[in-house]
């Protein structure tokens, strides 16, 4: 019987996690393992069915209302699970990869481990205890080209759950991050 794992790969905004999927992803294909891939429905920025990175890779999906959808979609043959843009998930993400995983499934994750302000981000934290390997992304500082840990919203939104790209987000590191910019009213 073959071993199962959690992969999980985080980061902020525009540090490859979605191309770090890909290419896992691709690395199994060659390798003759059957995959699906699965992403929330709420990721609408470029093609509802593939998952891409922001330097347009792409890779064939299902987009998926929640996680426990995951375990209905999936058939039999299946020995690699793809999730992209985990934080925007349930907590029963969490449940889902574990299941996965003790039925001997290769389960690679990827999302935002922190959201705009800095704090963990959805079922994030939990699937960085759980997982069996862990590579944590950084992006280059769009302020002062330091290493980037964090995702600056430079639009001025309350709202927790803003799906954008670059005309909503910036990477930046520790000392350039404001996670006060986007909650100051307009002037």
């Amino acid at each position: 019987m073959k071993t199962g794992g959690v992969e999980v790969v985080c980061g902020p905004m525009f540090s490859g996690k979605t191309e770090e999927l890909i290419r896992r992803l691709r690395l199994a294909r060659i390798a003759k393992q059957r995959i699906q891939i699965f992403k929330p429905v709420i990721d609408n920025r470029y093609e509802n069915e593939y998952i891409t990175s922001h330097a347009d890779q792409k890779f064939l999906c299902t987009p998926i209302t929640d996680a426990k959808k995951i375990l209905d979609q999936l058939q039999d043959n299946t020995r690699v699970v793809g999730i992209d843009e985990a934080q925007f998930f349930g907590e029963d993400l969490i449940e889902v990869c574990e299941k996965l995983a003790n039925r001997g499934l290769r389960v690679i994750v990827a999302g935002l481990d922190q959201d705009y302000l800095g704090q963990p981000f959805g079922p994030m934290p939990q699937l960085l205890a759980i997982a069996d390997d862990l590579l944590k992304l950084k992006a280059v500082c769009m302020v002062c080209g330091g290493e980037a840990t964090k995702s600056q919203r430079i639009v001025r939104e309350k709202d927790r759950v803003i799906v954008g790209a670059s005309e909503c987000y910036e990477a930046r590191c520790r000392r350039c991050f404001d996670p006060d910019f986007s909650l100051m009213t307009s002037r």
